[in-house]
């Protein structure tokens, strides 16, 4: 049975879930799963199939078709559950429509696992809904809390080796500044020290304002929605373009804001920031900004 095009897409995932024995429950997950999620017209859908045997879906192929014309398919390979070491898979799907349909590929005896937990993992926390459960299998499923991606808040521990893990990134994009290699140098500081460790750092500043209750977007998508207006405004200014020297300039407004942004959260618990530390980088990097060129 093929989904009507003209149809809700929730609607077409049942009914062809329904038509096929191997399918024994469907999940919705992620934003259209969560009350008052901001859903607009490019929100995908996240589907849980929990079938049987997840292997002939990945052996054909074909049924990603059911859905209309496939414009581009991801597909990740098998591996095992971080908690539970059962096999999953997962894909992603963009249909020419406008259809985006993000599918999980869970065997039963996985979500029996996570039914007979204590607790739910994150992606059902946040918010989920059953929308078909041929076997009842659902019926001992924890209700979601909605918490389930709320940021944990810090030890000394993790708040120092945060910091020492950020600053340890600043010499490397230095070097490949002096050098003019734009690549690694961007790599870098646009992604390792902003979204592994200023991100997070940005994520404890919006809880303090929220007493670590409030969950977090992925990849930052709800830091300007919380964050104070001049600490984004901040942020912004960090992301240039290919020259050199504006990349010389964000690197050290990254820097600055990194700092300015830790001694708020480790003021709040109670945590010192490692200024001499901070200052020894600093003092390094402005040595090899002002190093000759051969």
């Amino acid at each position: 049975m093929t989904p009507s095009t003209n149809s809700d897409p929730l609607d077409g995932i049942i009914s062809w879930a329904m038509a096929r024995e191997t399918i024994r429950a469907v999940l919705l997950t992620s934003t259209r799963a969560i009350p008052g999620g901001p859903v607009d017209a490019l929100s995908d859908y996240d589907v849980i199939l929990v079938l049987e045997d997840i292997h002939p879906f990945l052996t054909d192929r074909s049924w990603l078709n059911d859905f209309g014309e496939v414009l581009i398919s991801y597909w990740d390979p098998i591996y095992p559950n971080g908690d539970y070491g059962i096999d999953q898979c997962g894909n992603v799907t963009q249909y020419a429509s406008g259809l985006k349909i993000d599918f999980s590929l869970w065997p039963v005896s996985l979500l029996e696992e996570i039914i007979a937990a204590p607790s739910l993992p994150p992606e059902l926390q946040a918010g989920y809904r059953v929308l078909l459960d041929k076997d009842k299998l659902t019926q001992r499923l924890l209700p979601p809390s909605g918490k389930g991606y709320v940021p944990v808040q810090p030890t000394n521990d993790a708040f120092q080796l945060l910091i020492n893990d950020f600053l340890s990134d600043a010499p490397y994009v230095a070097k490949c500044l002096w050098r003019n290699e734009l690549l690694p140098a961007k790599w870098c500081l646009d992604y390792d020290m902003k979204h592994i460790y200023l991100r997070r750092v940005l994520e404890w500043r919006v809880e303090m304002d929220h007493g670590w209750q409030l969950p977090v977007g992925n990849l930052g998508k709800g830091l300007k929605k919380h964050l104070p207006v001049h600490i984004w405004a901040r942020l912004e200014k960090t992301y240039v373009g290919s020259d050199i020297a504006a990349n010389w300039q964000a690197l050290e407004d990254t820097i600055q804001l990194f700092r300015y942004v830790a001694r708020e959260v480790g003021e709040h618990l109670g945590y010192l920031y490692p200024e001499e530390l901070h200052a020894r980088v600093m003092a390094y990097i402005m040595q090899i900004k002002c190093m000759e060129h051969p």
